[in-house]
């Protein structure tokens, strides 16, 4: 198929300067290679026993630039160690962070109620560094939490049996293909995928599916999103890492974890993608416990931007009952 990319424009914003390529309400890129994030929210610093939990940033890769930031639960009175959750952010691969309000409010609620040790990953961003860098930054970062012989908080408290991956939107994306990447490569240690969540997957493709509008499927924010942050993906949006069911996709009975757990929302504009996801992985042929969560009446992601509301709040039961079976 032919680019996807967003058709450049040459309009003038409010602040004079000329916009070269826009995602409407999302970034504007402008002539003078200065970028916009419209909807990233801003950062702030860990913290120390914030709702029993316990925060702070590291450094995994100086070159390329990977890092962090760890959350603990305040310690219970058992001293057994816990399950390491490594936590990838949604933003469509070009904004938020692991150190933005919106998804430190949302991970430190979630260790509160979970009791995870989470290690939540700071990944470098379109269109600066386009993918596939972020896969492999995520990768790394994972390959750093299973070799790390110098980290506290996860010598100490981290329960390495249990060892999952999770994420939204983009970063539930990003928790599909380590997945797959884990099927086929060896982490060190020894260490192994334990389960997996994808919440809400960023998961595309170049012809529409179940209710998704045949007319304006290729102006769509999803569509035109692939295109801005891989322009030189092969295949575009029927590229595997985009499509996991593309024609020619690795099986999915390759995936790399014990068990896995799809979540969407009934009115998530993604949702056909993550039902499809949830049936083909039944059928691949794939060993481990597959489960589905849907949430009735909510969209994309809400748990992120509402995570005390009473749907995020089962949703939130749902990861914790995940996580703690063993």
């Amino acid at each position: 198929m032919g680019s996807t990319s967003p058709p450049p424009v040459a309009t003038t914003a409010n602040n004079g300067k000329e916009i070269t390529l826009e995602l409407p309400t999302f970034l504007r890129v402008y002539k003078d290679g200065t970028i916009e994030r419209l909807q990233n929210s801003p950062f702030v610093p860990p913290s120390t026993f914030e709702s029993g939990v316990s925060s702070k940033d590291l450094v995994i890769s100086d070159n390329p630039s990977i890092s962090a930031r760890l959350y603990l639960p305040l310690p219970q009175s058992k001293p057994n160690k816990v399950p390491i959750l490594v936590y990838f952010h949604g933003g469509g691969f070009f904004f938020e962070s692991a150190f933005s309000q919106l998804h430190h409010k949302y991970c430190n609620l979630f260790v509160s109620q979970t009791h995870v040790l989470l290690i939540s990953v700071e990944y470098r961003l379109a269109p600066e560094v386009p993918l596939p860098a972020a896969y492999d930054d995520c990768w790394n970062a994972l390959k750093w939490v299973a070799s790390t012989n110098t980290e506290p908080w996860l010598i100490n408290h981290g329960d390495f049996q249990r060892v999952f991956i999770g994420g939204d939107s983009a970063g539930a994306n990003i928790v599909h293909n380590i997945a797959m990447r884990a099927g086929g490569e060896v982490l060190p240690r020894g260490v192994k995928l334990f389960g997996a969540f994808v919440s809400h997957p960023y998961f595309f493709g170049s012809k529409p599916i179940g209710s998704e509008e045949v007319a304006g499927h290729e102006q769509s924010v999803p569509f035109l999103t692939w295109g801005f942050v891989y322009p030189s993906a092969p295949g575009g949006l029927d590229n595997p890492l985009i499509n996991p069911l593309a024609p020619g996709a690795p099986s999915l009975a390759g995936l790399g974890c014990s068990k896995l757990l799809v979540c969407t929302a009934e009115r998530d504009i993604l949702r056909d993608r993550a039902i499809l996801y949830y049936e083909a992985v039944k059928k691949s042929g794939w060993q481990g416990e597959l489960q589905l969560f849907e949430v009735e009446d909510e969209e994309h992601v809400f748990h992120i931007h509402a995570p005390e509301s009473k749907n995020a709040n089962k949703m939130m039961k749902r990861f914790a009952d995940f996580l703690l079976q063993y």
